[in-house]
């Protein structure tokens, strides 16, 4: 039968497109299942993983090391997701990476290794030290390396020094971490949201006063719409999946916004449910898909809003209730009327090209938006690592205003953050900016004058590193060097460095890059047993959603010779710094009560109470004033914000060049890769692959499985390129190409960052190819 022009099953219509969609699989099911079976069979965790994996995110369990989604206080029986299996048992690997590994390969020969290669060769069991005269490193001693290490800090101004922190260790050592830096006398404090979210920190902050979401978990249960912008929960965040699926089946539209068809926002199997798993009847998810060009989600929610203000006006002259929320706009908002000029002013033609999304889907979408009663504007990378991704959020923001959608039951936005503490690490001081620091409480809990100078981010970090005033580099974690853009520059200039110092639990190419002197300092995984003076350690973690989470191992360690990342910290600590009454490092790795006390203490107003409240169920809410509609800007309330472009990808782009997205795969999280599928994308075998729609493979005059070379666009005075690269055709917009990270990072220049921010524009980098 013949869809009626212009009806619910016509392809044009937008709904009837989103219905049409096909993707390999849907996300979970049993997919998952095998993955999960399959990184079990490379790590051979053993059975003991799986009591681990039961008390996965329940009170008092362990806090799953991988993505930041809410730990709730009514836990189903698994509360975990096929990502969280993963890296659980990857923490819990029988392979070991031991001295006689090391004694067997040089560095030079060990960097042409793979990172799946490498970190497959299991955990660290002791501390080494590089050695320039073999390049290999060597096993030592936790005493010789504390000293050797402490000794070499104090001969390196502070102001030449860096700590990095990954995001994945818990709030103890994240804010001893924090203070150590600051008595040495640096706020030089980088960290993994510096490449992801610090455009929220930074952009969200500006227009609604807080620097992370206003929703709870129990906001899912009472929205009408979600709208889903430039992040993928089949891969990154699967266990936000299941609040989107019960959202769909009580009524509640999505929207999504992508410039992929990504599985995880098209259909979704619970893997908790027996009818769905014996059935493989999938629930759809999103009820309409704008898949825009990069960057184009700017242009697309001004479409929205363009819509919502013509049935605003059609409402009125037909003496119909106002859609928009006039008593909201009057009493929390500042710059509406600037803002809906900008909107009037725009026509559909320029926001059609920019977003490459046609008038009727962004009706489409705008008409959700006026019928729901509650929204929820959900985000990721996509926006955030864009040139102008802090125009891109603050869209986004405009449009939740429109009718209040802050601040009430069932509405607010929600970044979702990629690892498991990032969040809660800038909670507790982790941050360059000396106006995040807590000065005073500092001066008032430690006896500590934090420097009065503002640190480097990573960005102003590698800056450093490539003038040659960077000295000395201190990772707690991470795989920093693999993560960040312009290897070609930055790799080289790394290795010339004083000192470079490593907290890591398994190998990778970061610890690759030797200093003059290197250490690699292995540590505890958040699953082990964490054995002090007091007993068994708990720890605390922050979620997205602002909640403060207790967390135990108990498996017993990889080997008798780690030590916990407080541990290690506050032995690197009494190395290096004089001594000081008021710092009791000793009392402070002994019981990690006494460093929550001292989290208290610093932020009474969110920490009250720590040690007990972290124990409850679902955590502690540390709050959020924006939550409250108490706005901490400029104005003292919500801004709109007028854009300075349509495309948050800025106009970088010279004729003929394709824009780049990074994308992770399946097997994958943030540099660590667990295995060769992306099943979701319908993917497997080799990571080197350039996805470009058949139609652009036509046009650029490629053929499928070619191997091509990719070329910057932009600064031809340094030849940035990635070769051996195979054509695999793939559904993306006009323009458009994509690849994994960190594969392509060698692609994106330095100096291609957010304009507020500083985070690498890896979603929208402008590229040639060479055939």
């Amino acid at each position: 039968m013949t869809a009626t022009p212009g009806g619910p099953e016509d392809p044009r219509n937008p709904e009837a497109a989103a219905r049409a969609i096909e993707v390999p699989e849907p996300a979970g099911g049993w997919g998952s299942m095998q993955g999960i079976a399959a990184t079990e069979l490379s790590q051979k965790a053993g059975p003991g993983a799986l009591e681990t994996l039961a008390h996965l995110n329940k009170p008092d369990g362990t806090a799953c090391t991988s993505c930041a989604w809410v730990k709730p206080p009514n836990p189903s029986a698994f509360e975990f997701c096929e990502n969280g299996a993963k890296a659980t048992l990857w923490d819990l690997t029988r392979e070991r990476c031991t001295p006689d590994f090391f004694a067997q390969h040089t560095v030079t020969e060990l960097r042409a290794l793979s990172a799946y290669d490498l970190e497959n060769e299991g955990r660290l069991t002791e501390p080494m030290r590089y050695d320039a005269a073999t390049d290999r490193y060597i096993r030592t001693t936790w005493d010789e390396a504390f000293a050797a290490i402490g000794a070499q800090l104090r001969t390196i101004p502070p102001e030449a020094m860096t700590f990095y922190a990954s995001g994945k260790a818990a709030l103890e050592p994240s804010y001893l971490y924090a203070a150590f830096a600051r008595m040495l006398g640096h706020n030089n404090l980088p960290d993994s949201s510096n490449m992801c979210h610090e455009t929220t920190s930074v952009g969200l902050k500006k227009v609604i006063g807080s620097p992370v979401g206003t929703c709870q978990l129990d906001d899912f249960e009472h929205c009408d719409a979600i709208f889903y912008l430039g992040q993928n929960p089949g891969t990154n965040s699967p266990r936000i999946l299941h609040p989107l699926q019960q959202a769909v089946k009580r009524g509640c539209r999505i929207v999504v916004f992508n410039p992929l068809k990504e599985a995880g926002l098209v259909e979704f199997v619970n893997p908790q449910s027996p009818v769905q798993m014996l059935t493989g009847k999938a629930t759809r998810l999103a009820h309409l898909y704008l898949q825009v060009r990069p960057g184009g989600d700017l242009a697309a929610l001004m479409g929205v809003c363009k819509h919502v203000f013509a049935r605003d006006t059609a409402a009125r002259a037909a003496g119909e209730a106002p859609v928009l929320d006039d008593a909201f706009l009057a009493e929390h908002t500042h710059a509406f009327d600037a803002f809906r000029t900008k909107v009037d002013g725009t026509s559909w033609e320029a926001l059609e090209r920019a977003s490459g999304v046609t008038r009727a889907e962004m009706e489409a979408a705008g008409q959700v938006y006026v019928e729901a009663k509650a929204v929820i504007g959900i985000y990721g990378m996509g926006l955030t690592q864009q040139v102008h991704g802090s125009e891109a959020i603050g869209m986004l923001v405009n449009l939740l205003l429109l009718r209040g959608n802050i601040g009430r039951k069932g509405a607010g936005c929600s970044p979702i953050r990629g690892h498991s503490n990032v969040q809660g690490q800038r909670t507790v001081g982790i941050t360059e900016k000396v106006a995040l620091a807590p000065v005073e409480k500092y001066r008032e809990v430690l006896g500590l004058e934090t420097p009065p100078q503002d640190g480097h981010n990573t960005a102003h970090f590698l800056e450093a590193l490539l003038a040659g005033r960077n000295r000395a580099y201190v990772g707690l974690g991470g795989n920093l060097a693999m993560a960040v853009p312009d290897h070609e520059r930055v790799h080289p200039a790394w290795r010339n460095m004083d000192l470079t110092v490593h907290i890591a639990t398994r190998l990778n190419h970061t610890h690759l890059l030797p200093g003059k002197q290197s250490w690699i300092l292995p540590c505890l995984v958040r699953s082990e047993e964490d054995i002090q003076a007091s007993g068994n350690q708990f720890v605390s973690v922050e979620d997205s959603f602002s909640h403060i989470y207790s967390s135990m191992g108990r498996r017993k360690p990889a080997s008798e010779h780690l030590l916990s990342e407080t541990a290690i910290l506050c032995e690197l600590a009494k190395a290096t710094l004089p001594f000081n009454p008021r710092w009791l490092w000793d009392e402070w790795r002994g019981d990690y009560a006494r460093i929550r006390d001292l989290i208290a203490r610093t932020y009474p107003d969110q920490f009250a109470d720590m040690d007990r409240r972290m124990h409850e169920p679902g955590g502690f809410f540390r709050g959020n004033d924006a939550r409250r509609r108490v706005w901490k800007t400029d104005s003292g309330k919500a801004e709109f914000t007028d854009p300075s472009v349509l495309n948050a990808g800025g106009d970088t782009s010279p004729e003929g060049a394709l824009r780049l997205v990074t994308l992770r795969s399946n097997d994958q999280f943030n540099t660590t890769i667990y295995g060769h599928s992306d099943r979701l994308r319908g993917l497997s075998g080799e990571r080197t692959i350039a996805l470009i729609s058949p139609a652009e493979i036509a046009r650029l005059g490629l053929a499928e499985g070619q191997r091509i070379t990719l070329v910057t666009a932009i600064e031809p005075e340094t030849r940035r390129a990635v070769e051996g690269l195979k054509v695999v055709a793939y559904d993306l917009p006009a323009g458009t190409i994509a690849g994994y990270f960190p594969e392509l990072n060698p692609l994106v220049p330095l100096a291609l960052r957010e304009k507020l921010s500083d985070t690498p524009a890896s979603k929208g980098v402008p590229v040639l190819v060479e055939a």
